[in-house]
């Protein structure tokens, strides 16, 4: 059976001036029994006020690990650097926004514990969502389907944020994507390893684009492409 001593939480953040300080709380929050957290937060250039806010709240945030970066580049560039900071036995992508609940850690490290599986997903669309946009919905069922089709899987939500994955896979990966087709090259890389895929439900709340959301339809479309390369050509 799996056994979790460390579960490190990897922040990206770009201009989550709004939400950052109130997400941090809730992560640090989370009660995970024996595991330790390790949380690591790494700014992808913020220009709206959020780099301040960050390091107001780092002197109050001793279990909290903060990295600003020199120049933007997208979110899977800033993923790639903070797996690298990581030294847990599993590590979870938290985005900076509140559309996902940390709570929900503790449903994906159970189902670790109980299902044969290296990797858990928390599925949106098993679980309770609500103000997702008719671009999103159909976009992430889609590009999940796709996904299935290509690797022979049933997955539900393979755009998902929550990707619980061993530490030692995401510090060894070889990331290429810089932006958000993150997503699908990492699922791409998980199944073309043979590791297996168990999804549970989760608790989402979308945003609009003027509340700060950032992924738009090219995005859905770099992601097709992604999954096309990385599965035939990579």
């Amino acid at each position: 059976m799996t056994e979790i001593k460390k579960l490190s939480i990897v922040i990206p953040v770009y201009n989550e001036k709004d939400t950052i300080e109130k997400l941090l709380d809730k992560v640090l929050k989370v009660n995970l029994g024996d595991i330790e957290k390790e949380i690591i937060l790494v700014d992808d250039r913020s220009n709206d006020g959020t780099i301040d806010i960050l390091k107001d709240l780092e002197p109050k945030n001793p279990l909290a690990k903060f990295f600003y970066k020199s120049q933007n580049s997208g979110k899977g560039a800033t993923l790639k650097e903070g797996f690298s900071y990581t030294t847990g036995d599993y590590v979870i992508v938290q985005d900076a926004d509140l559309e996902y609940e940390p709570e929900d850690y503790k449903k994906l490290i159970r189902a670790l514990y109980e299902e044969n599986a290296q990797v858990i997903y928390g599925s949106r669309f098993s679980g309770n969502y609500e103000d997702m946009t008719n671009l999103h919905y159909f976009g992430n069922k889609l590009l999940t389907l796709i996904t299935n089709i290509l690797f022979g899987v049933m997955l539900t939500d393979m755009e998902t944020c929550y990707k619980l994955m061993p530490g030692d896979f995401v510090r060894s990966v070889k990331i290429k994507s810089d932006r958000f087709n993150f997503e699908p090259e990492i699922t791409s890389r998980i199944l073309k390893k043979g590791m297996k895929i168990i999804e549970v439900p989760i608790t989402y709340r979308g945003r609009t684009h003027f509340e700060g959301k950032k992924i738009t339809w090219k995005d859905g479309i770099s992601a097709l492409s992604t999954l096309i390369k990385f599965r035939f050509f990579d």
